[in-house]
């Protein structure tokens, strides 16, 4: 956020998580912390979790070109979670919502994505339909954080408060308690708390920025390209060329990146104010009831998001390079996929172990979908392409 702005976007007090439930429960009993609030501590979870970590080895938009060693600047999914924890950490606190919350939400939003990005849960999710199951990486997550992550004496997973739990599977989408009843716990039937519902729009404008930003760095993206096309790119351009007219043309790329964001920012936090204010919704059960999410952008800036999001599906993310990238990916998962299923005495002893509960398939799943892209690469390479 622009911190020159005079934007007025705090929201009526009242629309505190404390005001619909005990959100802050857990599905363990522990004391309070001294000194640390339940959020804060959720996040803390988050961040020293082993799924957490393996995020720095997985694709966000990918590690490398066809051919080249990874890439240095790129983002991975680990440098991405941390964006957006920045951009909903500062808009839940210039909104007077929970910040921790919201950051707590922000780090663990991605921590269900199997390796090589979009391609690889598509593959994954391929690969189950076959077996009349699906993968969905806000599922998944929840899954992780209530009991793969096993590092406590007193519970297995990460024993986060309900607040959160429902934050990771409802950010970017709603789900129906006839399709998932095994959800019911988590409010189903109504709109996630504000702090979850801005996780989504940080996301959104953590990736357009970045994946901006690092198409150009690959050299994938032209800048001629990228100002003919995408009007909101080239608007704050050319205001850094204004501003800056002596400039070269990658610091002027950098300011107009960095006006796009906090321009994001500013209107999402005006918006939400504007939407808020409009449905008269001044506690966290108004939230809940209304018709809609009342978090967005305004209905400029989202054509805006929209246009240059199209062209980055076509022009980066679906480009001839990359395409050979997310093909590899899509083999490898397939083809470990089939290798495992056909020999699970491959699979790991904990792995084994879940097969009677879980069902051979999804166990595969699981377990592919915890790697990292050079680790199953690896995998791949001495199981599959011999």
């Amino acid at each position: 956020m622009n911190p020159e702005s005079t934007l007025s976007c705090a929201l009526p007090p009242g629309i505190a998580v404390t005001d619909f439930g005990d959100l802050t429960a857990r599905a363990h009993p522990e004391p309070p912390h001294p000194y640390r609030s339940p959020f804060a501590r959720d996040g803390a979870r988050i961040l020293h979790s082993r799924a957490f970590r393996r995020l720095a080895g997985k694709t966000q938009v990918f590690s490398r070109l066809p051919g080249a060693p990874p890439g240095d600047h790129m983002r991975s999914r680990l440098t991405h979670t941390l964006e957006v924890a920045q951009i909903a950490r500062t808009a839940a606190r210039a909104l007077g919502l929970n910040p921790e919350m919201a950051e707590a939400l922000a780090l663990a939003h991605d921590i269900g994505h199997p390796p090589f990005g979009h391609a690889g849960e598509k593959a994954l999710d391929h690969a189950l339909a076959a077996h009349g199951l699906g993968f969905d990486h806000n599922l998944h997550a929840l899954r992780i954080v209530t009991w793969f992550e096993d590092r406590y004496a007193g519970f297995r997973g990460l024993n986060l408060t309900l607040g959160v739990r429902e934050g990771i599977i409802k950010h970017s989408r709603d789900y129906s308690s006839r399709s998932h009843p095994e959800l019911v716990a988590y409010f189903l039937d109504a709109r996630p708390p504000l702090e979850a519902q801005v996780i989504d729009l940080a996301d959104e404008i953590a990736y357009l920025t970045a994946d901006l930003d690092d198409g150009l760095g690959s050299g994938i993206l032209a800048l001629d390209q990228v100002l003919a096309e995408v009007p909101l790119f080239r608007r704050h351009y050319q205001g850094a060329i204004d501003a800056y007219p002596r400039t070269g043309s990658k610091q002027a790329v950098n300011e107009a990146l960095r006006r796009i964001l906090n321009a994001m920012v500013d209107d999402l936090l005006a918006e939400i104010v504007a939407r808020v204010t409009l449905a008269g919704a001044t506690t966290l059960a108004e939230i809940r009831r209304a018709p809609e999410r009342l978090v967005a952008l305004s209905p400029g800036m989202e054509a805006e998001r929209k246009a240059a999001k199209q062209f980055l599906y076509a022009s980066f993310y679906n480009s001839e390079g990359m395409e050979e990238v997310h093909r590899h990916g899509s083999q490898v998962i397939e083809e470990l996929f089939g290798a495992l299923l056909n020999n699970p005495g491959m699979l790991p002893a904990d792995h084994q172990a879940q097969i009677p509960g879980e069902g051979l398939a999804r166990t595969v799943a699981d377990y592919i979908a915890g790697m990292t892209d050079a680790y199953i690469d690896e995998l791949w390479s001495r199981i599959c392409a011999r």
